[in-house]
């Protein structure tokens, strides 16, 4: 019995140092953080290996605070979560889906969640192992500045402004900045005042104020306030962009931005005025000749401005803090040119070979220079027009330029009608040559041209125009008699005529035959000129200056008296001719034996004899008892 005791106890014995030294071995692994937000889900994960492989393992979880709680335990017939602990209802495990891993997902994270977790692992055989992970919350927190002003006239550190960061975790940090230096707290001459409140739910507010003495060149600089907090897998910094502008200004300056150069009447006028500071409520208001206004920008824009506008321009900033007021102004003279001055004015007549004088001038405040110019050519470069001796040529409209030459596009200008008046003009022509003959009339409505002959006839135009000065018609007219032509102007007005007399004269010397063109006018109701021959062309200017319809019988009344003025001047001649009147009887026989009624007679000369010949119409040489001494 003894023996078979002892051989149990022998047995036991050898199985117990047997399982001893067979404990298994336990590894496990965690990271060592965890960092999420506030609010969001966090999840643990624990990774574990045995000698005795996986399976009948039992897994607990704790979280050390003061001391260590267990918060679940699972083993391969129960899995629980442990009541009465911070994350009883909030806290699952589960496989991570590969062999020795699990995972506890803690949801709706807490600041008070910042804690460390430990997952334990033990084996069948007794063979334990641990992993630890800390917890890190975060909450971003919200900046506000509160944005002051400051002034050089202070002697003492002016308040800037003041940075405050709300509900953050873990506790954010405040930096100032002038430009891009940080600012130290300084005695004499920065002070940052800075206080940290933790509230209820354990975030952080932190408040930071900001005073230094100011200097004149700090009027540019960018005052801002940096914070630096803690996210999950980083550092942050944000940055209040906002500057802090309120300097007011100890001078303005106001001068003209365009136009450049000297400014003329009706140009648009651009004024800017800046000040030396940069107080954002500072206001800069104008004063000037005729107004007054605000800057808008730091410009002001006044248009069409005229001489009245000439004077100082006053810019005027009111400094907020102190209530001075600084001006500074500037001078404008806005350059003027009068409309042009013409004398005579409108229109002129000059007789013919006399001169013709006319004056033009334009008031200005510059130099200015003053041209003559007809039919786009330049007459003179002088305010004076002075044309000696004219003729028919000269007549025309003459546009008279003033121009400053300082200023482009300054200039104005005016016009001069001239008219020549002219007695009536010989044409030297051998006989049935042609003679042509041209008629100018102005009016409006357009004046309307016909040419007849005394006898009834309508002459047939060779070209009619209606030109800048007026309608232009001439006609052609073989000479082989005496001739009366009319050139007749008519509109809804009123009518106007103007008489052309042709005398035909035959030479049978070594003279060239001469033909001589008598032009008489009839109108009362307009003036007209004649115009000189030149070669084989007279010219007539008739102006129609018809204001009613009733004109029409005054000038037809006139025209019927002259033509019996012409005939009875017609008749006289004729008696005279045949001796009849003026004590020419004696002559009268011997003239009427060769006269024939279709003869056309003119006295002639020879420059080879003083005797005097009287020829006919055909050239029949008389005998020396039919002639008469002259």
């Amino acid at each position: 019995m003894a023996v078979r005791d002892t051989a149990s106890l022998l047995v036991g014995l050898l199985v117990f140092f047997h399982t001893w030294g067979a404990w298994a071995i336990v590894e496990v692994n965690m990271e060592d953080r965890v960092e999420v937000y506030r609010g969001t889900t966090a999840q643990i994960t624990c990774i574990f290996t045995s000698d005795d492989g996986i399976g009948g393992m039992t897994i607990e979880w704790f979280y050390v605070s003061v001391s260590g709680q267990r918060i679940h335990s699972q083993d391969p017939t129960m899995n629980s979560v442990d009541r009465g602990t911070p994350f009883t209802d909030r806290i699952t495990v589960n496989n991570t889906g590969a062999p020795g891993g699990v995972v506890l997902t803690i949801d709706k994270v807490r600041l008070e969640d910042e804690v460390e977790f430990i997952c334990e692992i033990k084996s069948l055989t007794d063979g334990r192992g641990e992993g630890r992970t800390k917890l890190k919350v975060f909450d971003p927190p919200t900046i506000e500045a509160f944005l002051g002003g400051f002034s050089v006239k202070e002697e003492k550190p002016s308040k800037i402004g003041v940075c405050e960061v709300k509900h953050g975790f873990p506790k954010p940090n405040i930096t100032w900045y002038r430009n891009e230096t940080p600012l130290r707290s300084d005695q004499d001459a920065v002070k940052i005042e800075s206080s940290t409140t933790t509230e209820s739910s354990g975030l952080y507010s932190v408040k930071s104020e900001l005073s230094l003495k100011v200097k004149e060149e700090d009027k540019d600089a960018k005052f801002y306030c940096e914070v630096n907090y803690f996210v999950p897998g980083e550092t942050r910094m944000d940055r209040d962009r906002t500057y802090y502008h309120h300097y007011p200004s100890t001078a303005v300056n106001v001068w003209v931005e365009s136009p450049k150069g000297k400014i003329k009447e009706g140009d648009s006028i651009e004024l800017h005025c800046h000040g030396n500071g940069n107080d954002p409520s500072a206001e800069l208001s104008i004063t000037y000749p005729g107004g007054e206004g605000s800057f808008e920008a730091n410009m002001f824009v006044l248009e069409n401005v005229t001489r009245l506008n000439s004077g100082f321009y006053n810019c005027s900033s009111l400094d907020t803090d102190s209530f001075e007021l600084i001006q500074a102004s500037t001078t404008v003279f806005v350059n003027y040119l009068d409309p042009v001055a013409v004398f005579p004015k409108d229109t002129i007549e000059v007789d013919m070979g006399k001169e013709l004088k006319a004056t033009c001038n334009a008031l200005s405040s510059l130099q200015t220079h003053v041209a003559w110019f007809k039919d786009g050519k330049e007459v003179t470069r002088n305010h004076i027009l002075i044309q000696e001796n004219v003729t028919f040529d000269t007549a025309g409209t003459y546009e008279c330029v003033v121009t400053v030459s300082d200023i482009e596009g300054m200039n104005t200008s005016g016009t001069l009608h001239v008219n020549v008046n002219g007695e009536n003009a010989e044409i030297e022509e051998s006989f049935e040559k042609s003679v042509e003959l041209s008629c100018l009339a102005r009016g409006f409505p357009a004046p309307r041209i016909t040419w007849t002959t005394s006898d009834g006839k309508v002459l047939k135009t060779v070209s009619q125009e209606a030109t800048e000065e007026g309608v232009k018609s001439v006609v052609s007219v073989k000479v082989t008699s005496d001739i009366i032509a009319f050139c007749n102007a008519s509109n809804e007005y009123g009518t106007d005529a103007v008489t052309f007399s042709i005398k035909a004269i035959i030479h049978t010397t070594t003279q060239a035959a001469t033909t001589t063109t008598t032009t008489t006018t009839t109108t009362t109701t307009s003036s007209t000129t004649i115009s000189s021959a030149t070669g084989k062309t007279t010219d007539s200017l008739l102006r129609l200056l018809l204001k009613s319809k009733g004109n029409g019988v005054i000038i037809a009344v006139i025209i019927i008296c002259i033509l019996l003025l012409a005939i009875l001047g017609s008749v006289l001649y004729f008696l005279y001719k045949k001796g009849k009147i003026c004590g020419r009887s004696g002559k009268q026989d011997l003239t009427k034996e060769k006269s024939n009624k279709d003869n056309i007679v003119v006295e002639m000369k020879s420059d080879n004899t003083e005797e005097a010949i009287l020829l006919g119409v055909n050239g029949e040489k008389q005998p020396p008892s039919d002639q008469v001494d002259t």
